[in-house]
C-alpha cells in the first residue's frame, strides 16, 4: 500500500526541509545590528571644531560617528519635525539656552552616567539630568589698551555709567550668548534690576549692534568703541590667527574680568544630550562620557581655546595668558529657564 501523507503533513515536511536554508539566510540578520557600531550626532558646532575629537572616539572604540552640522535653531526644528523617526542619537550644541530649549521641547532623554556626574560640576549640568556641559567660555569685557585703563573697570553694572556713554559695542539681542548673559543676571539680580541694567547698557551703545563677537573686538581696535562684551574663545582665536590683521587687532585689546569681588564673570557652556528617540542610546552615552573625559577636554582646551569643565584638565597657554578669573556659579539650567523672560526684557529695553 502506497504511503501517502496528508496535506498538512506534506506542508510540514516541506517546511522542515527548508529550515537549513532559512537558518543560513537569517542567521547573519538575526545576529547583526546595523546600528550597533555607530552613533548619529546632530551638531551645532562647526565640523572643524568637533570632527577630530569624534574621529579619536572612533579610533578608540570602533564606533563610527555620523555627523550632521547646522545652526542650533535648525537642528532643534529638525528634531521636532522628525519626531520618533529621527536618526539622531546625540544633540551637541553651544549655550545652555539652546540645551534648555531642547529639554523644554521634549527632545532629550535622561543622561544616566556616574562618570559624567563625577567629572562635570553640578552647576554645569541640567538639574533634571537631561544634558551636560562639555566646555566653558567666559563673556568678559574687552577694552582698548590705548584709551582705557583696567582700573576704570569693575563690574557689569558699572558699564551703564556716564563714562561709557557711546563707547560700548556688543552684538544684537537675538544672539543666544547675550540672551543667556541676561538670563543669568535675572537669576542673580531679579527681573526689575536686570531690566534697568539693560536699558542703561543700551543707552551707552556706540552703534546699533551688528556682526559677531570678533566684530565687536575689531571695532574696539579700530576706535569705533572703547569697550566690548564678547566670548573669550573668539579673542583667543584672534590672538593665534594666521591673519596678521586679526592678530594685530586682538593685540590692541585687553581683557577685563568683571565682578571679581562679587559673583564673578558670566560663563556659559557647550554641551550635549541624548536625543529622546535615540536608536543608539548606549553609544550616545559612551560618546558623551568620552567628551567629558580628560583627553577630549584637553583637546577642547588646546584646539578650540575653550575652558575645560573638568578641574583636573589645564587650560591652553593662550587662555592662561589671559589670567585667572572667578566665575559666576549660577546653574546653567537657569539660563534656559529664564530665556523667554530675558528676550522680552531685552525687547522692552530697546536692545535690537
Amino acid at each position: 500500500m502506497q504511503n501517502r501523507m496528508t496535506p498538512r503533513l506534506a506542508v510540514l515536511s516541506r517546511a522542515l526541509a527548508t529550515l537549513p536554508l532559512l537558518a543560513t539566510v537569517l542567521a547573519p540578520a538575526a545576529n547583526a545590528n546595523p546600528t550597533a557600531a555607530e552613533v548619529n550626532v546632530y551638531s551645532a558646532r562647526q565640523e572643524a571644531l568637533i570632527r577630530p575629537v569624534l574621529d579619536d572616539f572612533t579610533a578608540k572604540t570602533g564606533i563610527k560617528v555620523n555627523l550632521v552640522s547646522a545652526k542650533a535653531d535648525a537642528l532643534l526644528q529638525r528634531l521636532k519635525s522628525e519626531g520618533r523617526n529621527t536618526p539622531a542619537d546625540v544633540l551637541l550644541t553651544v549655550d545652555a539656552g539652546n540645551l534648555g530649549a531642547a529639554k523644554d521641547a521634549g527632545l532629550l532623554h535622561a543622561l544616566k552616567s556616574d562618570l559624567v556626574k563625577k567629572a562635570v560640576p553640578a552647576h554645569y549640568r541640567d538639574n533634571d539630568g537631561l544634558w551636560t556641559g562639555l566646555s566653558l567660555r567666559a563673556r568678559p569685557v574687552f577694552y582698548a589698551r590705548d584709551r582705557v585703563k583696567p582700573e576704570q573697570l569693575s563690574t557689569y553694572a558699572a558699564l551703564t555709567g556716564q563714562p561709557w556713554k557711546g563707547k560700548i559695542c556688543v552684538r544684537s539681542s537675538d544672539n543666544i550668548y547675550n540672551q543667556s548673559m541676561v538670563a543669568a543676571m535675572i537669576s542673580n539680580e531679579g527681573e526689575k534690576k536686570t531690566e534697568a541694567w539693560v536699558k542703561g547698557l543700551v543707552g551707552n551703545f556706540a552703534r546699533p549692534p551688528k556682526g559677531g563677537d570678533r566684530d565687536q573686538i575689531k571695532a574696539v581696535a579700530a576706535g569705533q568703541c572703547d569697550l566690548a562684551i564678547a566670548n573669550t574663545y573668539y579673542y583667543a582665536e584672534m590672538l593665534k590667527s594666521d591673519d596678521a590683521a586679526e592678530r594685530a587687532a586682538a593685540e590692541k585689546v585687553g581683557v577685563f574680568w568683571p565682578d571679581q569681588q562679587g559673583r564673578g564673570v558670566h560663563v556659559n557652556i557647550s554641551g550635549a544630550g541624548i536625543v529622546a528617540h535615540a536608536k543608539n542610546a548606549a553609544n550616545a552615552r559612551r560618546l558623551i562620557e568620552f567628551l567629558a573625559g580628560p583627553e577630549a577636554q584637553a583637546w577642547y582646551a588646546d584646539n578650540n581655546q575653550e575652558y575645560p569643565v573638568r578641574a583636573d584638565v589645564p587650560v591652553s597657554d593662550t587662555l592662561k595668558s589671559l589670567g585667572d578669573y572667578k566665575a559666576d556659579k549660577v546653574s546653567m539650567s537657569k539660563l534656559g529657564a529664564n530665556n523667554a523672560r530675558a528676550v522680552k526684557l531685552m525687547d522692552r529695553a530697546g536692545w535690537r
